[in-house]
């Protein structure tokens, strides 16, 4: 009897000790700091992840706020000074943010349909171009994304290095457009003449998500390279959030294809598997490409 009774009270004990931790957490965290890097445009990124945003504030138990960055570096500044709790990273961003000393940590994963976990860099010119290949674009004018981004910057210098190409040399002008989408506009529009952007597959790019928009048309652009796979972007949390916080955080993204559905398909139109564990070492090639197109721009 007595030690049934010296049981009850320790799991009851237990149960307490568990609830005033997530008190303790809830307290110091009044609220959530959500990022992602600017791979479209702010309304855009509002429209995309609002309902998602709402879930996890759901199934957290506390308000996240969603914050709109201007640039890939303000999220991993932000993350820097600890001012977002967690983000959305491109491979490259992530990658810099710990080459950098943020203490941040991978924690889920994007993967695409048919568990495939990488993406692509490619080119695109305009359909009616003369442009066959890089070489013919001599001259012309480069439209990349950001300095922080995988295909929209540091895979393309990479490409391009291995073609024994310089950008700043080769191209007339080589301007950042500051997103994915911008890009591909800058292109339609002719302010350039080849731009960089990221491809999964025939029905999953930033261009197709354009043309289902009706902002493009799919057969006024021609891809004209191919990256080898890139893995696939990230999500990090602060080193210093507690540990049930993080863990929360973390089964809130495993759990949302199943727990709402609706808001899971708008980040990616549906064309997302549920999201999967990830640890830094996944990104240790990155890292090491980081550290080459940084030698590329000393020279």
């Amino acid at each position: 009897m007595l030690s049934r009774f010296v049981l009850t009270a320790a799991l009851a004990l237990g149960a307490l000790t568990s609830n005033s931790f997530a008190q303790d957490w809830k307290s110091k965290y009044p609220e959530l700091v959500f990022a992602s890097i600017p791979a479209e445009n702010a309304g855009q990124v509002t429209e995309r992840y609002g309902d998602f945003v709402a879930y996890l504030s759901k199934e957290i138990g506390i308000p996240v706020r969603l914050r709109i960055a201007g640039d890939y570096a303000a999220v991993i500044e932000g993350q820097r000074a600890e001012q977002i709790h967690f983000a959305y990273h491109g491979p490259a961003s992530y990658a810099r943010a710990r080459m950098i000393g943020v203490k941040i940590t991978p924690f889920a994963i994007e993967v695409s349909k048919g568990g495939v976990k990488g993406y692509h860099s490619v080119f695109y010119v305009k359909a009616n171009s003369p442009y066959q290949t890089i070489a013919d674009l001599k001259g012309k004018n480069l439209g990349l994304v950001d300095p922080n981004s995988m295909s929209g910057n540091n895979a393309p210098r990479f490409a391009l290095n291995a073609m024994k190409i310089k950008p700043e040399d080769f191209f007339g002008k080589v301007v950042y457009t500051g997103s994915h989408v911008n890009a591909v506009m800058a292109l339609n529009q002719g302010t350039v003449d080849v731009a960089a952007n990221w491809w999964n597959n025939e029905n999953d790019s930033e261009l197709q998500r354009l043309v289902d928009k009706g902002m493009v048309k799919k057969e006024d652009f021609r891809m004209i390279f191919k990256s080898d796979q890139i893995v696939n972007s990230p999500l990090a949390y602060l080193d210093s959030l507690p540990a049930d916080l993080k863990k929360k955080i973390a089964q809130a993204f495993f759990d949302a294809p199943q727990k709402d559905k609706a808001a899971f398909d708008k980040l990616s139109d549906g064309k997302m598997e549920p999201f999967q564990p990830v640890t830094h070492e996944a990104y240790l090639p990155v890292v090491e490409l980081n550290r080459f197109v940084d030698s590329l721009r000393k020279k």
